[in-house]
């Protein structure tokens, strides 16, 4: 059975002069996104040792709608700046719906 809610994979190449300032922009916005918007169940910040420039974003939301909303908050408009103002590069956003879970 496919879960109604939506799940973002997104993931950024960050550099060694930008991971520190662009990691910061990511805990910021996932602190706000949890305690402020209803529709925001999950949002983590992932890094891996083996990639120390790869920033991934882990976020839960019970709906698109609620993934509309989270972008235009003022914490997402900070965060997408940061990710402009530091020329990090999008590797990709992936809009997923869950389908099975253990």
């Amino acid at each position: 059975m496919t879960d109604t809610r939506l799940i973002i994979i997104a993931e950024f190449e960050t550099t060694a002069a930008t991971r520190k300032p662009f990691l910061e922009a990511c805990l910021e916005d996932s602190i706000r996104s949890v305690a402020d918007e209803a529709g925001c169940s999950c949002f983590d910040v992932l890094t891996t040792s083996d990639e120390p420039d790869t920033v991934i974003l882990h976020e839960v939301y019970d709906s698109p709608a609620a993934f509309e909303a989270h972008q235009a908050t003022p914490h997402f408009k900070a965060f997408s700046d940061a990710v402009n103002t530091l020329k990090v590069r999008t590797v990709s956003v992936r809009k997923t719906t869950r389908n099975a879970a253990a």
